[in-house]
């Protein structure tokens, strides 16, 4: 058993895989017309993940202002997202020249380097590595 996939609500898809491809290095392993949403608007089926991961992202875009207003809020201001990567300092790097915001400098903990950033929309997600 393991966890697939997970959904986050986002704004705009295309902003959303340029976050995840372009700067986190993702892969996009689909990205198709889906039904139409609750109020009539065409829909995508998005889905990102980590370069050799199971588990999935599926990015969906806000529908209606009861999700949106969710966006970036998903996990009520706290880090809700973790994304381990092998070589911490070089990814840290990586990440910064791509311009991905990071809203703590990496420090050390028991469990490995942490520094805190921020998705497209606004979520918290840790880095970790060793």
């Amino acid at each position: 058993m393991h966890l697939e996939r997970f959904s986050l609500i986002v704004d705009d898809y295309d902003e959303a895989i340029a976050f995840f491809v372009d700067r986190l290095g993702f892969e996009r392993l689909e990205d198709e017309p889906a039904l139409t949403t609750k109020e009539g608007r065409p829909k995508r089926w998005v889905m990102v993940r980590p370069p050799d991961a199971q588990t999935g992202l599926l990015l969906a875009q806000a529908d209606g202002d009861h999700q949106r207003a969710a966006v970036g809020e998903q996990f009520a201001g706290r880090v809700g997202l973790f994304l381990r990567v092998e070589n911490f300092d070089a990814q840290y790097e990586r990440m910064v020249a791509a311009g991905v915001t990071f809203a703590t400098e990496p420090r050390d903990e028991p469990y490995g380097r942490v520094a805190v950033f921020l998705d497209i929309a606004g979520n918290r997600w840790d880095l970790l590595g060793s």
